[in-house]
């Protein structure tokens, strides 16, 4: 199991990541490109709020099928149920205890502008 904080501290997941951070990846969609955080895979059952569920809050748009999480008192982003994959979390992976995102650049980026999802049939 892995630790993953907010910034002050008020909300702690527990979650066992897919594949350590080779899953690491930016989105570029228009509200991830502005939070610009790294993400990495956790499946659905994986993840547990071991701490502060009552200071999540949930942010969605457009289709509503990504949920974003954020601590409320300190405004970091936590982890979202993707669009890509509802079946998984994308886990902020500067909030994982020890881990520098920086150190692990390049970090890939998804074009989530041009998301399948958003295709007129």
């Amino acid at each position: 199991m892995t630790k993953v904080t907010c910034h002050c501290g008020a909300v702690e997941l527990k979650v066992t990541l897919a594949d350590g951070l080779n899953t690491a990846r930016r989105c570029d969609c228009s509200f991830c490109r502005r939070r610009g955080a790294a993400a990495v895979t956790v499946n659905v059952g994986d993840l547990e709020v071991v701490k502060g569920a009552e200071n999540l809050t949930l942010y969605s748009f457009n289709t509503g099928t990504a949920k974003h999480h954020f601590c409320k008192v300190c405004g970091i982003y936590t982890h979202h149920q993707r669009r890509s994959n509802p079946n998984e979390y994308g886990v902020n992976m500067g909030g994982i205890d020890g881990v520098n995102p920086a150190e692990h650049e390049p970090i890939r980026w998804d074009d989530g502008v041009n998301h399948p999802s958003d295709r007129k049939a």
